[in-house]
């Protein structure tokens, strides 16, 4: 029960959902060609969840300290689950997601794509061990590996399907992943300042450079709601190029994505108290999970 704790199950879910709904809802309803059968996909899918297992086990390690002032009663590593331990799954997680990685790599015929695995592990253990210190650069990273975890998915079933008589189909499709990545990689870079704002006191602590220790938590809340704010804005303009001729997909994203941005907005402007952070965290984590399901309808477009 403790290891799962430590590698973040509902992160990992949501991970998985990602693929899973992107490949089985997204691909499908734009009849796009895929690559991957079912073996193929549980591997990459395994490879993607067992390097985001093993970046959250590192990520844990290197704030040992740290969490003892954010999370005193919640942490794992130097509590009930030992730093020998805790490096032995770190370990064993990475390499198994890297190995699975390059045999998929090579069973589509795409060796070089292994070094994709490769860069994202090292990635991970960068952010933790210094690039999370770093102003705005660790958030950007987390952002940007939230987004990689979409499109690895593109790389590996779309591309290698391309044909002479399907690119316009492919294109089509990997465009919209990348809007979808888009979003993601916005979404949680918003999240991602949130949770800075949320543990100040132990990163101020543990000797980090983080957004709200540089310039303040009401700066720094003032930026997440103008990020908010623009990021709605981008999702109505989206729908007003894009959906407009499907009203349930218009009244979805108005409903449970538009709606719940804006009450984001509302709430992040008169946030001052770390539970106010912590539920701006959470509902930033629903709306990203209304947005991954709305790829199940995404409607049949091919002149996007």
């Amino acid at each position: 029960m403790n290891f799962l704790r430590l590698i973040r199950p509902v992160n990992l879910v949501l991970i998985a959902l990602v693929q899973l709904v992107a490949k089985y809802g997204l691909f499908q309803n734009l009849e796009a060609s895929m690559a991957l059968d079912g073996v193929h996909f549980a591997m990459l899918l395994l490879a993607t969840l067992s390097i985001a297992a093993g970046g959250y086990i590192i990520n844990d390690i290197y704030d040992v300290e740290i969490d003892k002032i954010n999370k005193p009663t919640s942490r794992l590593i130097g509590k009930t689950i030992s730093e020998k331990y805790a490096l032995r799954a770190y370990f064993i997680c990475t390499v198994t997601g890297v190995v699975l990685g390059f045999y998929l790599s090579n069973s589509i015929q795409r060796p070089g794509f292994a070094a994709l695995f490769i860069v994202i592990a090292a990635l991970l253990y960068l952010y933790a061990s210094y690039l999370k210190g770093v102003l705005v650069v660790g958030n950007v990273v987390i952002a940007g590996l939230v987004a990689i975890s979409l499109l690895i998915l593109g790389l590996f079933d779309l591309l290698p399907a391309i044909t002479v008589d399907n690119r316009e189909t492919q294109a089509t499709v990997f465009r919209v992943l990348m809007h979808y990545s888009l979003f993601a990689l916005l979404l949680n870079f918003i999240r991602e300042l949130v949770k800075d704002i949320l543990d100040i006191n132990g990163d101020k602590n543990g000797g980090l450079s983080t957004l709200p220790i540089a310039i303040g938590r009401k700066r720094t809340i003032t930026i997440v709601f103008l990020l908010g704010l623009l990021l709605t804005l981008l999702i109505v303009g989206y729908m007003y190029s894009y959906l407009y001729h499907d009203k349930v997909m218009v009244l979805y994203f108005l409903f449970l994505i538009v709606a719940p941005m804006l009450y984001f907005c509302v709430r992040a402007w008169n946030a001052e108290q770390p539970k106010d952070y912590l539920m701006l965290s959470r509902l930033l984590k629903l709306i990203m999970l209304f947005g991954i399901c709305s790829m199940a309808f995404y409607p049949r477009l091919f002149e996007l």
